[in-house]
């Protein structure tokens, strides 16, 4: 048994039997159904009966149900920065995280439609508790991250997961997607968690954290919604901490959660790929010789190519107004797209809840005041 059986998506040679074996699942059904509705059922099954690795599965399947998603529940999505990526190249993608299954599953239509490497997907063990959910998440090659663990059981973990990244960017040439911090963003607030770099370095063999981090090609990726269609999920959370209180997810919340992000109305989608850190890196280098002091250095550089690239979108512009009692951004969106803001905010919002209705106002404000910091810095 490898090391990382725990973890790891299907092999190529376990896929088929993965299939065979949620072939007829109501789940399969309904995702092969949304995807191709004018394809009868015994069409799709035959399909995927001769299916037998992931990228097939990925490409015949999966990139057919993201376009049926995005035309359905959007108003589209725009890229940059695809051109900087080498073909037959893998990187280490590093993103903000605002949707459990969409950030990683667009991030790769991108890869996928400019000809370059896919990523394999850290996603937590608790998004996956349906046996259905995990061979779906398995067959799209996504990797296990276990939550929920003692300090010492985090620990191995940490330091198995790191070196399974390792293995996949440096041995395998495959590309990885991870989130700069452990869930996904409530508050419109991205931050890298220097936790996250320190589990990435575990795996290093280098003298220097930093030659490491250049090896493994760290690429941060910006990804922006106009409308977060989980916004008003995330609202509990916020309370709860608002009023000190710890956050006790209901029993299917994450799944409800999934759901929504993937089939709520998100308008127009943003992906920005960031610049190489390579240069960065060598500064960092050279003016830090504590490797505590170097991994916060690269986290506030991931972060400054993350915020700083981040798409802003009139909702961000229009609650940022709202919540500063300003129209010094009004030019930046129309009338009727502030009057839909509000329909939303009055449907979603309870309005004489003054925490909640701040908490939602602040989730798309906060990446106006974070870009203002670089407009205003340079």
């Amino acid at each position: 048994m490898s090391r990382f059986d725990a973890i790891r998506p299907f092999y190529d040679t376990e896929v088929n039997d993965a299939i065979l074996s949620s072939i007829n699942h109501p789940m399969m059904k309904a995702l092969m159904n949304f995807s191709f509705p004018e394809m009868d059922d015994e069409v799709w099954k035959e399909q995927l009966r001769k299916t037998h690795s992931i990228r097939d599965f990925q490409c015949n399947f999966i990139y057919k149900s993201v376009q049926k998603v995005l035309e359905k529940t959007s108003d589209g999505l725009t890229t940059s920065g695809f051109e900087k990526l080498e073909k037959h190249t893998s990187y280490l993608f590093i993103s903000n995280h605002r949707d459990i299954l969409l950030d990683t599953t667009l991030l790769n239509a991108g890869l996928f439609e400019n000809g370059l490497i896919m990523t394999a997907s850290a996603i937590g063990d608790n998004l996956v508790k349906k046996s259905f959910i995990k061979v779906l998440a398995k067959l799209n090659r996504n990797f296990l991250v276990q939550r929920g663990l003692t300090p010492r059981e985090m620990l191995q973990s940490s330091k198995l997961l790191s070196e399974y990244i390792g293995q996949l960017l440096l041995h395998e040439n495959r590309s990885v997607w991870i989130a700069q911090r452990e869930g996904r963003t409530k508050d419109g607030n991205d931050a890298t968690n220097p936790g996250v770099l320190k589990m990435l370095g575990m795996g290093s063999d280098e003298q220097n954290l930093m030659d490491y981090f250049k090896k493994i090609k760290i690429v941060p990726v910006s990804i922006s919604y106009e409308y977060d269609p989980t916004d008003a999920l995330k609202m509990p959370q916020l309370l709860a901490e608002a009023n000190q209180e710890t956050y006790i997810k209901e029993k299917n919340e994450d799944f409800v959660n999934l759901m929504s992000g993937v089939m709520g109305q998100k308008k127009r989608i943003h992906i920005h790929i960031g610049d190489f850190l390579d240069e960065k890196l060598d500064a960092i280098k050279t003016e830090y010789d504590n490797s505590n002091k170097q991994i916060q250095a690269l986290a506030q550089v991931i972060d400054d190519s993350v915020l700083s690239n981040y798409k802003l979108w009139p909702t961000n512009y229009i609650a940022f107004d709202i919540l500063n009692n300003t129209s010094s951004h009004s030019h930046l969106y129309t009338e009727n797209e502030k009057s839909l803001f509000e329909r939303r905010l009055e449907m979603r919002i309870d309005q004489n809840n003054p925490v909640a209705l701040l908490g939602f106002l602040a989730m798309y404000a906060n990446p106006v005041v974070n870009k203002l910091k670089y407009e205003n810095a340079f």
